[in-house]
């Protein structure tokens, strides 16, 4: 495995410079269900606008239906892939409360998967989100409410074997981690 350490400008935390979204999955290995946990716990006191909590969580482990379901609302080159994963976590937003629209609720969604992904990884978890999905067959397959919305899919479980992964993954899973600087993502620096 090549090193997947992330180069920064500035010093961040390990568990983020080493935190990579893998694309190969040990399809044999059940969930570290006290890592899972964990992962969950993160997620859940990560922050929200005005303490609305409006994360939910359908979690569908390896072998069940509720992740063959999940499964098939994948699009694409995820459907190679992602049914290794010992467990697909949907990150679900609720996007109104009390009547009234959250119109930040993506955003703290993606606050709760984030953090989700980084105690997963400080746990020895592999994770990759996934946007490549039907998210209206999401809603249906579980019944999700109207003002319900899957915002994303991630594959969580023990990292694979890269030799033992086809051209396609190794490709894509040996290429190297890139981001643009800093500058270019900052709009005003005053």
């Amino acid at each position: 495995m090549p090193n997947r350490t992330a180069s920064t400008d500035a010093p961040i935390l390990d568990v983020l410079t080493e935190r990579w979204s893998t694309r190969i999955f040990d399809a044999s290995a059940p969930i570290d269900e006290q890592a899972l946990a964990s992962a969950l716990e993160a997620a859940r006191w990560s922050p929200s606008a005005s303490n609305t909590q409006p994360w939910r969580f359908i979690v569908a482990r390896r072998g069940t239906a509720s992740h063959a379901s999940v499964v098939d609302t994948l699009m694409g080159f995820n459907r190679a892939w992602a049914a290794d994963a010992a467990a697909l976590v949907v990150f679900v937003a609720t996007t109104r409360q009390d009547g009234k629209e959250l119109r930040w609720a993506a955003y703290d969604v993606g606050q709760a998967a984030a953090h989700f992904t980084i105690q997963a990884h400080a746990n020895g978890l592999s994770t990759h989100q996934m946007g490549g999905f039907h998210a209206d067959r999401v809603a249906e397959a579980f019944g999700l409410a109207d003002d319900q919305r899957a915002i994303t899919v991630m594959a969580v479980g023990p990292l694979g074997d890269i030799d033992a992964a086809g051209d396609d993954l190794r490709a894509r899973e040996e290429a190297p981690r890139e981001r643009r600087p800093v500058a270019e993502s900052v709009l005003v620096d005053d």
